[in-house]
This record gives C-alpha cells, sequence and structure tokens, in this order.
C-alpha cells in the first residue's frame, strides 16, 4: 500500500532539476520539499498556462516549533495509562517554552519569505501568514504557478511540489493555500426539516414516487410521535413495514432524557468545575438567550452569570455563502454541553469561516489561552475526492494542535461524520455526504490520532420512565408512504443517514487501540486496501445522534422567530461525548483528564460500556415518521434505523460505534476506583 498520507508531511532532503523557465530561487542540492503541496488534481492534462507574475496571492507558512518528535513523544506519555509521566500536563507557558517557535525561528522565516518579496500579513506563534504576486510566491517556493481546469472551475496550483531553503526547514511544518481550490469542513448536523427538503429534491433524482400522501390514507393528519421510548405508539394505519406492529419513532429526546439514559442523573454529576469548548464557524447572536429559553423550557437551569462566554471576531468573518449557515449546529452543541453537564462552564468560540485554515486558528485560540479541559468539534470533511486529497498542510498543522493540547491536559471530541463509510455508494443517496468523495474512507479530523472520534446510535429508552433501554448503530434506510397509502417506496427504503466510521489508511495504529481492535479490522482500510501493519480504526465510541430518534434543539435563527426541531447526526454525538468527559472530570475531583481515548479503551471491554451490537437487539426497528399535514399533503416516511452503510455494530469493537457508549453509574464508578 501506499506510504500513510502522515509520513508524507515529513519534509525530505531533495535534488531536482527546475522545469524548463522556472525560477531558482533556491540551493535545489539542498532544498527540501513539502509533498503533496502539488495537488493531484493539477495534472498536465488540465494545465491551462502559468499564472500571471503580477497575479496576487496569499499562503500560510505553519511553524514546526521545536523537536517535533519530542512533542509527540512527551503528548503520548502525559496520556498514556501505562506511563509513569501520565497525567503530568504541562502548562500553556512551558509547552511554548518547549515546543513552540523560537523568536529566532520566526525571524529567519519571515526573512526568507520577505526576501522574497512578500508581505506578512499576519503572524502568529503557529503560522505566518503572506501575500504577494505570484512572482514573489514563486521565489520563495521555487516552483511555478499555473491555472488548472477542475470540476469546479479553475484554480491556480504548484505547478509541483513546493520546496523551501534548507536554512529554514526545520523551522517550517507544512504551508498551506497554495492553490486557492476551496479547504473547507462541513457542518455534521441535520435538522429533521432540513433532511426531508434535502430529500424531496433528490425525489426526481432517484426515480421515487411523489412525497405526499392523501390525507384519508389512514394514519394521523397531525405530527405524531412514540413519546415514551421507541415502541410506546403503534403507527396503526400505515401499510406493512419491517416489522409486525410498527411504531411511530420516538418523539425528539429532551437534555433531561439523555441525562436519564446515560446514568448522568444517578450518578449525580453536573461537570461542576470543568470548562467545555465548542469550536464551530461564525456565531448566533442570542445564543447565550436561546439556550437559557430553551433550558427554562425543559425543566433544566438557565446558565448562571459568567458561565456562558463566547470568543468571536465578527469583523473577520469571511466566506458566508461558500460555508452557510451553522446556526443550527451552534444551537445544538452548546445546548447539548450545557444539558448533559449544566453546571460545567461553555466557551463558545466562533471560528471566521468554515475554511480549513480558520477553523485551525480557533482550535489554536483554544489551545493556547487553555479555554477548556475538553473541546468539541462537531464539523469534518472527507480526506480523498475526486478533485484531490486534503492538503497535507491542514492535516499538520491540526495534529500539531492536537498534541500541544494533549500536552495541555485538554482532550478533543470529533465528530466521525454522518455519510457511514463515506464511499460514492453511500454519497449517491446520504443526503449529508460530500458527493465529491472517490472511496470508502475515514473522514477528518475524525481520523488523527490524537481526536477522540465519536460515531453515532440510535437510542431506544426502556420505557416511561426513561431509563435506558437498547442501542443500535445510528444509520437510517428512508422509504416515502405512496400516494393511495397502501406501500412504501421503495422497499427496502435507500441509504439516507449513518454515522461516520471506517479504517483509515492515512495513520499507522496509535498504541491505545493495540490489544482492543482486532488486526481482521485494523489491517484493512476503509476502501478495502490491506495492510501489513495496523491502522488507525474510527470511531473510538458512540453517542445518541440517529435523526429518527433525533435530538430536540431550540434557537433563533437570523430575522427570524425562536422555535425547536428535532436535529441528527454525530454533530449532537461529540458535544454529549464532551459534556460526559467534562462530568468525569468532576467525578475525577477536577483532574483534567487530557487526550481521552487511552482512559477510554482502557475501559474497553468492561461494564464501563454498552458493547452496541446491533444483532443482539430483539427487533430491527422499523420506524413511521409522521410530519403530518403540510402543504395540503400528507408526509409520512417509513425508516429502518441500525441500517448504516458499510459499518455495523457488532459485539466488541467496531467501526460504527467504537468500543460502545458510556454505561451509566458504572462507567462513573470505574473512575472512583483507578487513578486514571
Amino acid at each position: 500500500m501506499a506510504a500513510p498520507a502522515v509520513a508524507a508531511l515529513i519534509l525530505g532532503t531533495l535534488a531536482v532539476a527546475a522545469p524548463a523557465g522556472a525560477a531558482t530561487p533556491v540551493n535545489e542540492q539542498t532544498a527540501k520539499e513539502l509533498p503533496g503541496s502539488h495537488p493531484a488534481w493539477a495534472t498536465a492534462q488540465a494545465d491551462l498556462g502559468a499564472v500571471a507574475d503580477s497575479a496576487q496571492s496569499t499562503a500560510r507558512v505553519y511553524l514546526a516549533g521545536q523537536d517535533q518528535a519530542g512533542l509527540a513523544a512527551l503528548a503520548q506519555a502525559v496520556s498514556d495509562v501505562n506511563s509513569p509521566k501520565y497525567g503530568e500536563f504541562l502548562s500553556t507557558e512551558d509547552t511554548q517554552a518547549k515546543f513552540g517557535a523560537t523568536p529566532a525561528q520566526v525571524k529567519a522565516v519571515t526573512a526568507w519569505l520577505t526576501g522574497a518579496g512578500l508581505s506578512i500579513s499576519e503572524s502568529t506563534s503557529h503560522y505566518i501568514q503572506v501575500s504577494g504576486s505570484t512572482s514573489a510566491l514563486t521565489k520563495a517556493f521555487g516552483t511555478p504557478f499555473h491555472s488548472y481546469r477542475t470540476a469546479d472551475g479553475t484554480h491556480r496550483a504548484p505547478a509541483r511540489n513546493a520546496v523551501v531553503p534548507a536554512a529554514v526547514a526545520n523551522a517550517v511544518l507544512a504551508v498551506g493555500n497554495l492553490s486557492d481550490a476551496p479547504h473547507k469542513a462541513v457542518s455534521q448536523a441535520v435538522s429533521v426539516k432540513d433532511a426531508e427538503n434535502a430529500a424531496a429534491a433528490a425525489q426526481p433524482r432517484l426515480g421515487l414516487s411523489p412525497q405526499a400522501a392523501k390525507p384519508d390514507a389512514g394514519l394521523p393528519t397531525v405530527p405524531t410521535c412514540s413519546d415514551n421510548g421507541y415502541a410506546s405508539k403503534v403507527a396503526k394505519g400505515a401499510p406493512a413495514g419491517y416489522e409486525k406492529n410498527e411504531p411511530f419513532a420516538p418523539c425528539s429526546y429532551t437534555p433531561t432524557q439523555l441525562r436519564k439514559a446515560y446514568g448522568i442523573t444517578d450518578a449525580k454529576v453536573t461537570g461542576k468545575g470543568a470548562r467545555v469548548a465548542i469550536i464551530d464557524a461564525y456565531a448566533l447572536g442570542t445564543m447565550e438567550q436561546d439556550a437559557n429559553h430553551f433550558a427554562s423550557l425543559h425543566g433544566d437551569k438557565p446558565f448562571a452569570k459568567g458561565q456562558y462566554t463566547e470568543v468571536v471576531t465578527k469583523d473577520k468573518w469571511n466566506h458566508q455563502a461558500d460555508c452557510g449557515d451553522w446556526s443550527g449546529e451552534e444551537a445544538l452543541d452548546v445546548e447539548m454541553a450545557h444539558g448533559l453537564a449544566p453546571d460545567a462552564k461553555v466557551v463558545y468560540v466562533g471560528a471566521n469561516s468554515c475554511m480549513d485554515a480558520d477553523l485551525n486558528a480557533a482550535l489554536a485560540k483554544v489551545v493556547d489561552g487553555h479555554l477548556a479541559d475538553v473541546v468539541s468539534n462537531s464539523w469534518g470533511e472527507i480526506m480523498h475526492g475526486k478533485s484531490g486529497d486534503l492538503d497535507p498542510a491542514v492535516i499538520a498543522a491540526d495534529n500539531q494542535l492536537f498534541e500541544l493540547g494533549a500536552l495541555e491536559g485538554i482532550s478533543f471530541t470529533v465528530s466521525s461524520g454522518d455519510c457511514g463509510n463515506s464511499s460514492p455508494g453511500a454519497a449517491a443517496t446520504g443526503i449529508n455526504c460530500e458527493k465529491d468523495t472517490k472511496e470508502a474512507q475515514a473522514d477528518w479530523p475524525s481520523a488523527s490520532p490524537w481526536v477522540t472520534s465519536v460515531g453515532g446510535t440510535a437510542l431506544e429508552l426502556a420505557d416511561k420512565s426513561g431509563k435506558y433501554g437498547h442501542e443500535v448503530s445510528m444509520g437510517d434506510q428512508r422509504s416515502v408512504l405512496s400516494a393511495d397509502g397502501k406501500s412504501w417506496d421503495p422497499m427496502p427504503g435507500f441509504f439516507y443517514f449513518g454515522g461516520g466510521g471506517g479504517v483509515s489508511k492515512d495513520f499507522q495504529q496509535p498504541w491505545y487501540q493495540k490489544g482492543v481492535v482486532p488486526n481482521s479490522i485494523a489491517k484493512v482500510a476503509a476502501d478495502g486496501t490491506k495492510s501489513l501493519t495496523p491502522l488507525r480504526a474510527t470511531p473510538d465510541v458512540a453517542m445518541s445522534g440517529d435523526l429518527v430518534a433525533a435530538t430536540l434543539v431550540g434557537y433563533t435563527p437570523d430575522k427570524g422567530a425562536y422555535s425547536e426541531g428535532g436535529y441528527g447526526g454525530t454533530s449532537v454525538s461529540s458535544p454529549e461525548l464532551a459534556a460526559v468527559l467534562a462530568d468525569t472530570i468532576q467525578e475525577r475531583g477536577g483532574r483534567a483528564i487530557g487526550f481521552a481515548n487511552p482512559v477510554l479503551y482502557d475501559r474497553a471491554g468492561t461494564k464501563a460500556f454498552h458493547d452496541v451490537n446491533n444483532a443482539a437487539v430483539h427487533t430491527p426497528f422499523g420506524n413511521v415518521v409522521d410530519l403530518g399535514m403540510i402543504g395540503g399533503q400528507l408526509k409520512v416516511r417509513l425508516y429502518k434505523v441500525g441500517a448504516d452503510y458499510g459499518l455495523t455494530a457488532s459485539k466488541g469493537y467496531d467501526t460504527a460505534t467504537g468500543v460502545g457508549t458510556p454505561n451509566g453509574v458504572d462507567y462513573f464508578k470505574s473512575f472512583q476506583l483507578r487513578k486514571h
């Protein structure tokens, strides 16, 4: 198999001949290459010629800091439950002094860039942003820049891999934005309403029947759901589906119900003393007010004075047209974190856009200021698309921040995605899939060995008491009630929505997965590539997030009125797990967890986790979603859950739900018995 992408981030000595007519600003006998900076989509066949020398561009040079290998080694040592250094976290100041970029490194890199004719537009402890002409970029990075024809228009890119002078190579981690193709993440939250709209738009393409039935179809003409668990209300009048006495889908779960189901209420933990950060794009102007209103409406406490804060720079927002509205995502994340850890402090950090560079800068704010003990990130993107692979600079820069955070005792939770194995097959019908995918894969940053990848489940409450019943993997097949109300179309339904996961061919197996993830899983990447050595498997854990067993969210959209609706996705799961980790910090007497995976895998196979196993559940979980009369027509759907694309939950570790979901009091008790 090809070498893992993480290996490609290492700067290697290069002795190459420059292309005919290319500038040779650096001594290329000792220059060092930046592998992957020439994207795969920039082919000779798509080459439209050189970019004008006077054309203006920007680039971001990420700083390597001191002792990259030492940073990774120490981050592992303080995180490894079997290490004598476990839990010996460093302060932000000590971390920066030991591993941050030195003034001499910054000075040398700045001199190199300005000497090539580039201007410094921004400088931080992690990167130097430059702008200037194409001729200056060519002089700095030793490559001409050409325009290339792509599926989404014409884009600029280096005509070959960029190089940097040997004198500064050790100070440069990676260089991003050398190509101008968009590098952005997508929200992993989907509302039931938006999902239905997306499905309606896809109906003609999929050849399905009309979306609405006649009012006399035999089903309720008002929205109807099961309010006491999955099977509390039979969908009388519905055509035959997957099982006898098919129930209506559950009413959207509230934080109170989720706390009860996962044993947080019985464990009497509230996240007191812990801090949770939420990172999304932009910011909702009414977030604190909406969260307080939502909590009060559903029997919970609003934020106390000073318990909720924001870090937002609205004057620097950009790319709103490319990124869309993230308000629902933000409301979901904040309300889940507060709902499952009601006494934890919550800080919302709004990136200036959904572009990778801006999300990385938001991560850096949290790490550099040690703003939180746990950070939830409900966004991600594919790593391998038809239009090219993820920029290696994104991987290098994000991983560096995750390692620095681990060293400081910060946990990062990340949504694993909502598109099953993110394959073209899943993307063909999945409503939250990136259509550009070219192969089954694990998403980024979920695939990073330095984050806790959180998958999704469909949660069934036992009864009206609200206690935990069962879980299956998050994955929905969807059918539409026919116009005459007598059948479902298609039957069985097509893949619609499902938790992300898979084995990444880009990273070797991290130490904490050894002995837990079997080689039968770890040696076969999601795309079928076989490896001689085990690889990184995702997700690590899971929590409720299915769109059918949705979660209730309330907020005030721009120029709108406050309203509530059901949301699904691993966007639900990530802040849920972040809140559970905040509760765990309280259980540990205020001691930070740091990078959580070693602690979580140390409990794999014990009573601390529900081992989610679809085969052990007594029913295939058919559910009828009755949306009532909309526009004079009855909208009813049939879903089968536990039907993810390419992933299934089975006994032991699996790529749908990881090691499982937190098992209530037993999970929290496990932290009373050990130092880790």
